[in-house]
Formats: structure tokens, C-alpha cells, sequence
């Protein structure tokens, strides 16, 4: 597995966003139109604490992947929004992975594919039942 979380990161350092930025993005992307969302809302979806939304924000902003700005007056709340620039890269970027990991799959037959899907999905309902309250 680490060779492939490695083969992963690669990927993304070739086309210029660290797992922290293509996730923050990736959960902005898949809330859909206007593709904004609350700081506390990311947190919760991404499953990371308000300071490391914070810091990812932050990072995101300087590169004008997404903007900052008040819920509205008077609130404390701050909404998060994904810019052209940063919708563009993580389409680009969530290709290139997907891309990645079929090229990687290729070896495998079909069914031995629908094997590997189907374990991970089990996997992955047992982890989140077992982790997660």
C-alpha cells in the first residue's frame, strides 16, 4: 500500500496540489453549486479539526484556489468558496489520479477487479463501523 500512496503523491505533486489542498477542494467540489460551504461544515466533512481547515484555507486562499468571506453581518461564521482556478485544478487533478489508478488495475482481469472493489467496499464499511461512533 505504500508504494501506492506514494505512487499517489506523485501524481499530485506532478500536477502542483498536496493531499491537504486536493482535499479541502474535492469537498467543496462535491457540495455542488455555488460550491461554498462553511468552515465548520468542511471540517465536518473532511473529518479534521477547525484549525486544520483553517490552515488548509489559508494555503489554498494565497494560491487563489478559494476565497474567504463573512456569513453574513455581524456572524461569526466564515464561508468558503471554490474559485475558477481552483475548480480547474482539482478536475484536472482528480483525473489524473483516477487516470493513475487504472493504469495501475490494468494487470488485473476484470473479475479480479470486481473481487478487489468488493472487499475494499467491505473493508471499508467494517473500518467505519468499527472507527467511526
Amino acid at each position: 500500500m505504500r508504494r501506492v500512496a506514494d505512487d499517489r503523491r506523485r501524481v499530485l505533486q506532478d500536477c502542483g496540489i498536496d493531499p491537504a489542498t486536493l482535499d479541502l477542494l474535492s469537498v467543496l467540489r462535491r457540495s455542488g453549486p455555488p460550491y461554498r460551504l462553511s468552515t465548520r461544515e468542511i471540517a465536518r466533512r473532511a473529518l479534521v479539526t477547525a484549525g486544520a481547515v483553517s490552515q488548509r484555507v489559508s494555503r489554498a486562499e494565497r494560491e487563489h484556489l478559494v476565497e474567504r468571506a463573512a456569513a453574513g453581518h455581524g456572524s461569526r461564521s466564515v464561508l468558503v468558496t471554490l474559485t475558477a482556478a481552483g475548480h480547474a485544478l482539482v478536475e484536472r487533478s482528480v483525473d489524473q489520479v483516477l487516470g493513475r489508478e487504472a493504469e495501475l488495475v490494468r494487470g488485473l482481469r476484470p473479475d479480479e477487479r470486481a473481487a478487489l472493489v468488493g472487499l475494499l467496499d467491505r473493508l471499508l464499511s467494517d473500518v467505519t463501523g468499527r472507527v467511526l461512533p
